[in-house]
């Protein structure tokens, strides 16, 4: 069987951590800032991690098991 393929527009976006937790950034922060509060946009610039519900599936984009 051949190698399974990595999904590359996962690898742009998780990076997977020391620890094998998946890291992502978070969304809403490329446009209609305006009417966004200070302290909201500030936080959207943090990085977040991928929820358990959703870790098996990134998993296996990023080619683990």
């Amino acid at each position: 069987m051949p190698k399974m393929k990595t999904h590359r527009g996962a690898a742009k976006r998780l990076r997977r951590t020391g620890t094998g937790k998946l890291v992502r950034g978070k969304a809403f922060h490329s446009h209609i800032l305006e009417k966004k509060s200070p302290k909201r946009k500030r936080n959207m610039t943090k990085l977040g991690l991928v929820s358990e519900a959703n870790k098996k599936v990134m998993n296996r984009l990023l080619g683990g098991k």
